[in-house]
């Protein structure tokens, strides 16, 4: 389905708009919502016989939301990591691969398990090393930006970084899940692709597992649809329902997440309780100035240490009660984790948590937390 040609999307001013009407089949007599379509093959004779090769009008559905979001054509995956997968196939081998120092343990586990078979080489630059990546651009096959950084939050220079000259075959991706593209696209400021995990706040209802990866440049669609055909990474017809529903509301969650995250940042950054506070939104953040400049805000993720150890972290966890202790993020109900305590993840401060806000009440969340810091259950 490409609703575009029933709609002039520029004619909406915001992204909450396009997030309503995008991805709607507008024909008389069409359901006003995109349908569950759970069928593996279609009748011969029209342009779709067999969903692996040629798609869904639910996904298909799903695809233009974001692609509409992002200025661009989306591909959607059975997961973020099927997505992050058929990034990593485009490269040859004896390809260069330059990652965030601060990664998501998912792609550094990939990128890893490659080098381990020679495949490609890999190297490692901090986040705000923007002198760094601009050097790299030079030389890598493959810049995989994470911006900000999972979990320390770290904004990149994206705009200096996209525009520095690199080989005519690399390829630049920013995982644009943290920010996503209410806050942020890539691809206006010069990224080849831009990753999001729609388990995350596309979704938004800790539900799904799905990946999207969106591009401008024709070869690089059909390169990742060739991908996903051929490794069977196409999504579930319900989680891409589950999706597209849950897209229908993500500016309005986010908003509400967004200023929570906020409040919760400036509580936690003068409590007894907490040494270190990270969220790009204090003016005290490393990357404040350039998260300023670059993004619509500043997101919905917190980290922060608990002042003593990792037991102490833990013991926050457990005392929680609204807060959910749990891994992800992005959707409707906050989640507290401490990330060091996570395979691939011991380089982080010991008690470092993190802290994906939801939409509940600002003041019961901030009761919850306050309380799990001061050690009452």
């Amino acid at each position: 389905m490409d609703s575009s040609k029933d709609m002039n999307f520029a004619r909406l001013s915001s992204a909450d708009s396009l997030l309503v009407a995008a991805g709607r089949d507008r024909r008389r007599g069409s359901p006003l919502n995109v349908p569950l379509v759970p069928a593996s093959n279609f009748v011969l004779g029209t342009e779709r016989a067999y969903a692996r090769d040629d798609g869904t009008p639910t996904w298909e559905a799903l695809e233009d939301i974001v692609g509409a979001l992002e200025q661009g054509r989306s591909v959607a995956f059975a997961s973020g990591m099927a997505g992050i997968a058929a990034v990593f196939d485009q490269l040859q081998a004896g390809s260069r691969i330059v990652l965030p120092d601060d990664c998501y343990q998912g792609v550094a586990g990939l990128a890893e398990s490659g080098r381990q078979k020679g495949l490609w080489s890999v190297s490692r630059l901090a986040v705000d090393d923007t002198d760094g990546w601009i050097r790299a651009c030079a030389a890598a096959d493959l810049l995989w930006l994470e911006s900000p950084s999972n979990p320390m939050l770290v904004v990149a220079d994206l705009r200096a970084i996209c525009m520095a000259p690199r080989k005519p075959s690399a390829l630049l991706a920013v995982d644009n899940t943290f920010a996503t593209s209410l806050n942020q696209r890539p691809l206006d400021l010069g990224a080849d692709l831009s990753f999001q995990s729609a388990t995350k706040f596309i979704g938004g209802h800790s539900d799904l597992l799905a990946g999207m990866v969106t591009v401008r440049r024709n070869d690089l669609l059909i390169a990742l649809r060739g991908s996903r055909e051929l490794r069977g990474a196409t999504p579930g017809a319900l989680e891409s329902f589950l999706a597209v529903r849950g897209a229908r509301t993500m500016a309005l969650r986010f908003e509400r997440a967004q200023v929570n995250a906020m409040a919760l940042a400036e509580r936690l950054s003068a409590h007894p309780g907490v040494e270190c506070t990270r969220y790009p939104g204090l003016s005290s953040h490393p990357t404040h100035a350039i998260a300023r400049d670059q993004l619509n805000g500043y997101g919905t993720i917190i980290s922060f240490d608990v002042r003593g150890d990792a037991a102490a972290a833990d013991a926050v966890c457990s005392r929680v009660r609204l807060i959910q202790h749990a891994t992800s993020l992005g959707a409707v109900e906050s989640t507290i984790e401490r990330r060091a305590g996570i395979p691939g993840q011991t380089h982080l401060p010991p008690s470092l948590l993190r802290l994906s806000v939801g939409i509940e009440n600002v003041d019961d969340l901030w009761a919850d937390l306050d309380a799990a810091l001061q050690g009452r259950e």
